[in-house]
């Protein structure tokens, strides 16, 4: 028997209300991993972002610039 099937049977000779406990550990373990994966992926976004405005690669626009144009094409869906 593997260590997998062992801990499986473990896990499934226990009460419901450890299991369901030991069922919200284990989700939770996943939500954080996954948590994680997003934040790298966002923090490389943002450094390339950061690394094409700095070069001058990529131009900026104002908050008050790109108000007035989400306002200009609300405008026209209508």
């Amino acid at each position: 028997m593997s260590e997998f099937e062992k801990v499986t049977a473990e896990a499934l000779a226990l009460p419901n209300e450890r299991r369901a406990e030991l069922a919200e550990i284990l989700i939770q373990s996943l939500e954080e991993r996954e948590a994680e994966e997003i934040r790298y992926a966002w923090l490389t976004e943002i450094r390339r972002r950061d690394k094409e405005i700095r070069s001058g690669s990529k131009v900026t626009k104002t908050a008050l610039q790109v108000l007035k144009e989400a306002r200009e094409q609300l405008r026209c869906t209508k």
